[in-house]
C-alpha cells in the first residue's frame, strides 16, 4: 500500500502479515489523522526528507541516536500517539537508552575545541635580559664618565699662552715724490668774474663764471687766480677743498704753487679789498 504526499511517495513501513515497524506506525499514524508529510514538516520543524527516511525506518539523516528518538518523538505526538513506545522499540533496537551523563559532558561539543593555554611569565629570561641591560648601561656610564673626567681636565688646565707673532720691522714707507704741479678748481655758487694766469703770465681763463659752473686748471710752478667775488666761489687746490677766498663782494687775489700750505680759507687782508666791479688797484699784495 502506498501513497502520494505533496509529490513525495512513502511505504508504509509494515511487512504484509508482520509486526509494524517504527516507521509503519509512524506513516500509519500520520494517514490516519488525514495530515500529509509536508504538514508533519510544518508542525515539527523536521526536513520532509527527514520525515520520509524514518517512515522507511532510516536514521542515517537523523545524525545520531539522540536526535533519531527526538525526531521520533516530535513525529509522534504531531500524529496524536503515544511516543514511548516507540523509543523503546528504537532503544531495544539499537542497544539501549542513553544513560544519564553529567551536565558539563552534555554540552561540550563533539569536536573538542582548542584553546590556547595562557603560559606562565618566562621569568628566567626576563631576569636574564634585565641583567644585559643593567651591564650595557654601567659600561656607558664608565665610558662616558671617564670621557667627562678628561674634559673636565682639559678645561681645568691653563691655556698656555702662545707666544705673540714677533712683529717685522716694517721699512719706512717711501717719502712721496715732491708735486712738479698744480691742479686748481673753482666752483662758483653766485656769478663772479675770474682771470686764471700761469706762472709765465699766461692767461688761462679770463671771463664771467655762472653759478653751478665748475672750472678746472693745471700748470707746473704755479696758477694765479683774480676772482671778482670771493664768497661766490669754492676753490679746491691739489684735491684739498680750501673753501671760499673771501666774503661776497670781496676782490680776492691769489696764488698757489705745487708745494705752498694750503688753509681752510684765506682772510685778505684790507688792502686786497675791493668793492665788487672796481678793478684791482696795483698795490694789492700778491701771495704766495
Amino acid at each position: 500500500m502506498t501513497e502520494r504526499s505533496e509529490g513525495t511517495v512513502v511505504g508504509d513501513g509494515a511487512d504484509d502479515g508482520g509486526a509494524a515497524s517504527i516507521g509503519g506506525t509512524l506513516a500509519k499514524a500520520r494517514r490516519d489523522a488525514g495530515m500529509t508529510v509536508g504538514q508533519v514538516a510544518d508542525r515539527t520543524r523536521i526536513r520532509e526528507t527527514v520525515i520520509n527516511a524514518i517512515e522507511r525506518d532510516d536514521y542515517t539523516l537523523c545524525g545520531g541516536n539522540f536526535y533519531a528518538r527526538g525526531h521520533i518523538r516530535s513525529i509522534a505526538r504531531a500524529a496524536g500517539i503515544d511516543p514511548e513506545p516507540l523509543i523503546d522499540e528504537y532503544d531495544d533496537a539499537h542497544g539501549g537508552s542513553p544513560q544519564a551523563i553529567p551536565a558539563r559532558q552534555a554540552f561540550e561539543p563533539e569536536t573538542p575545541v582548542r584553546f590556547r593555554e595562557r603560559r606562565a611569565p618566562n621569568w628566567s629570561a626576563a631576569m636574564i635580559v634585565a641583567l644585559v641591560l643593567v651591564a650595557i648601561y654601567g659600561i656607558v656610564r664608565v665610558a662616558t664618565g671617564h670621557d667627562e673626567h678628561r674634559s673636565a681636565q682639559r678645561a681645568a688646565a691653563p691655556a698656555t699662552a702662545t707666544p705673540a707673532p714677533r712683529s717685522r720691522a716694517t721699512s719706512p714707507s717711501p717719502a712721496p715724490a715732491p708735486r712738479k704741479d698744480v691742479t686748481v678748481r673753482v666752483k662758483a655758487k653766485r656769478a663772479s668774474w675770474l682771470n686764471v694766469r700761469d706762472a709765465k703770465g699766461k692767461e688761462l681763463f679770463s671771463g664771467i663764471i655762472r653759478a653751478g659752473q665748475t672750472e678746472e686748471w693745471k700748470s707746473k710752478k704755479r696758477i694765479r687766480l683774480l676772482i671778482g667775488n670771493g664768497g661766490g666761489v669754492h676753490v679746491t687746490v691739489n684735491g684739498k677743498d680750501v673753501g671760499a677766498p673771501g666774503e661776497t663782494g670781496q676782490v680776492i687775489r691769489l696764488s698757489y704753487g705745487p708745494r705752498d700750505p694750503l688753509k681752510a680759507s684765506h682772510a685778505p687782508s684790507p688792502r686786497d679789498s675791493f668793492k665788487a666791479g672796481h678793478a684791482p688797484s696795483p698795490r694789492v699784495q700778491r701771495r704766495g
